[in-house]
């Protein structure tokens, strides 16, 4: 990774953009530098540098635990966690995007605006989850979890609309031929939340519930049918 472009770091792993941010390497005018030229012109150390982009790589894929209290686990690290720490950032992406290109014809207008209100509102929900909904499943009361679930899968299709919002404010996350890399990194990145806020969705509603309704996983999984 020390031989590739800044730039293409920028959009191949979300996240990276913080990284660059808070170490003042340019990844937009000058991204077109190795990530060990930039380093050095910053005076920083490569292989530092290399551990914090590292990190960001996806885990390998792993079988998912088949218990509640396991999967629960999965649920809160890989997504809970990853939507409170991409989603600030996605918002920044799009600040300056609009504040810079609020001329061009495919200015994404009101997508900062749109992100604070999604992280606002899937705050809200993973926090129901964390305090009333999951302590609940893991104290063995889930059989009195049938409104808490009913409530969690109602908020996941109106999640799952604010996807399909997010994908056409985007133009299903495709930027305009010559953005920038920031303009670029922003919709890979909401691309990343897209792929993720799904995912997150289809366990709950299709593997962790379930195994508290005594049935097959409910129809319509608020995923907008992806």
């Amino acid at each position: 990774m020390l031989d590739q472009a800044v730039k293409d770091i920028a959009l191949e792993r979300p996240g990276a953009t913080a990284v660059f941010r808070r170490n003042r390497i340019d990844f937009c005018c000058n991204g077109g530098r190795s990530l060990a030229d930039a380093a050095a012109r910053r005076g920083l150390d490569p292989s530092a540098l290399l551990a914090e982009l590292e990190a960001l790589a996806p885990q390998l894929a792993q079988a998912l635990p088949d218990d509640a209290d396991g999967l629960i686990a999965h649920i809160l690290t890989r997504f809970h966690e990853t939507h409170r720490r991409e989603l600030p950032e996605l918002i920044r992406l799009a600040r300056r995007v609009e504040a810079v290109h609020r001329d061009h014809d495919y200015c994404p207008k009101g997508l900062a605006s749109f992100l604070e209100e999604t992280a606002a509102e899937l705050e809200d929900h993973m926090m129901k989850e964390e305090m009333v909904l999951f302590p609940m499943l893991r104290a063995g009361r889930g059989a009195m979890a049938g409104m808490p679930i009913m409530r969690m899968r109602m908020e996941h299709n109106e999640h799952g609309d604010r996807l399909e919002q997010l994908a056409a404010l985007t133009g299903e996350y495709s930027p305009p031929e010559g953005a920038c890399t920031t303009w670029r990194a922003l919709y890979a990145g909401c691309a990343k939340l897209d792929g993720d806020l799904r995912e997150h969705i289809h366990l709950e509603n299709n593997k962790l519930f379930p195994m508290f309704e005594g049935g097959e996983p409910a129809a319509g999984c608020g995923c907008g049918g992806h």
